[in-house]
């Protein structure tokens, strides 16, 4: 073998091994119940799963600023920064699961509600990233280093390793809503109890971000 080949199969190589981290995290991710779906569960309670699908692309929104967050910044803040983030997603999450309920008791017709549009259906699950600490420790601890590491490999694995994450996150994404969205077609009451579901699920969500931080800030002052 001639120092070519033995050059493209070890650059084969490092692109499988990436690509499937790329591929691997962003399913565990995705799959995983946190607050965005949870958001995922509200709005296609209260705006249908069509209206909902923008929401998938969040990520490409929030991820700039938490990445840079993430990695410059965390390691040079305080212990405790942590806790003020649960915090401050806490109280958003306890604000969206308000509004969840609203829906919830109104039970306004779809003619009747407010049309969501796709900037603030993606500005809301944005913001709901942003105040999510996973995504801040998935890429201070798993997507950074890896990262910065294909980056030092060749600038083109860093790009595929990326592109690999953000094309199965939002895959992923697209279909969670499409299913949540086949659920509403069960009865006729199935609309009105999943925007009964979303608000406890974001509600329980809020007050778990609440109560870890409101621990973690304690600790800190005793």
């Amino acid at each position: 073998m001639n120092a070519a080949s033995a050059a493209l199969l070890t650059q084969g190589s490092a692109l499988v091994k990436f690509l499937s981290i790329g591929i691997g995290y962003a399913l565990s991710a995705g799959l995983q119940p946190g607050p965005l779906q949870a958001f995922f569960l509200a709005k296609v309670a209260k705006d249908g799963w069509r209206k909902t699908l923008p929401a998938a692309f969040a990520p490409l929104v929030s991820d700039g600023p938490i990445a840079l967050a993430a990695i410059t910044l965390i390691q040079a803040l305080p212990d405790n920064f942590r806790s003020w983030l649960q915090l401050a997603g806490g109280f958003l999450l306890i604000y969206f699961a308000w509004s969840a309920f609203r829906n919830w008791r109104q039970d306004l017709p779809a003619a009747e509600r407010e049309p969501g549009s796709t900037p603030k259906t993606i500005g809301q699950a944005a913001l709901i990233n942003l105040f999510n600490p996973a995504p801040y420790l998935g890429w201070s601890l798993v997507m950074g280093p890896t990262v910065i590491s294909a980056w030092q490999e060749g600038p083109w694995l860093a790009a595929a390793l990326l592109l690999a994450f953000y094309i199965t996150m939002i895959c992923t994404s697209l279909v969670i809503i499409y299913f949540m969205g086949q659920a509403l077609l069960i009865g006729p009451g199935a609309r009105k109890t999943l925007s009964l579901l979303s608000a406890l699920l974001l509600a329980g969500l809020g007050i778990f971000f609440l109560v870890q931080a409101g621990g973690g800030l304690l600790k800190t002052v005793l």
